[in-house]
């Protein structure tokens, strides 16, 4: 796992929900890794930024599933701030801009479709495309106390 390329998911209060480039350096103890980020500075702002994070903090970098749109409801990382942030497409603008709400924060914002990625789990060793993501070419009817409502891709 030396130099491997990781992603490190942030427990920090206002970056929950997001993962950040990283390689593994060295093993820091039981269940623990030194890692350097790949977009993140040290507070010398010009070195990478080096911390040691628990195992279960990790997880390889996911594959690259070319997406060209996407559809409201489908689960989405979108990479701002440096990390990718996990969010849902809410609508579309001008054509290859996308709505993205994250629930963590509540926050909305307009991506393109460049800086959006299908949503994948890492599920007992395994990439899992969010669930979400493979109903997207489906219309999709919601019932609820005899009211329906029908939504079809954008």
């Amino acid at each position: 796992m030396w130099l491997s390329d990781v992603e490190i998911c942030s427990n920090e209060d206002g970056f929950l929900g997001s993962y950040y480039a990283a390689k593994v350096i060295s093993r820091a103890g039981k269940a623990r890794f030194r890692v350097e980020y790949a977009t993140l500075l040290a507070n010398d702002q010009k070195s990478p930024l080096k911390e040691v994070v628990r195992a279960s903090d990790l997880r390889p970098e996911p594959p690259q599933i070319g997406a060209s749109s996407f559809n409201v409801l489908d689960k989405v990382d979108a990479y701002d701030l440096d990390g990718w942030w996990v969010g849902r497409v809410t609508g579309r603008k001008d054509g290859s801009r996308y709505v993205v709400h994250f629930e963590c924060s509540g926050d909305e914002y307009v991506y393109p479709v460049s800086a959006l990625r299908v949503h994948q789990e890492y599920e007992n060793g395994q990439w899992v495309p969010s669930q979400q993501n493979a109903w997207t070419h489906r219309t999709q009817v919601f019932c609820r106390n005899g009211s329906c409502n029908v939504r079809t891709p954008l």
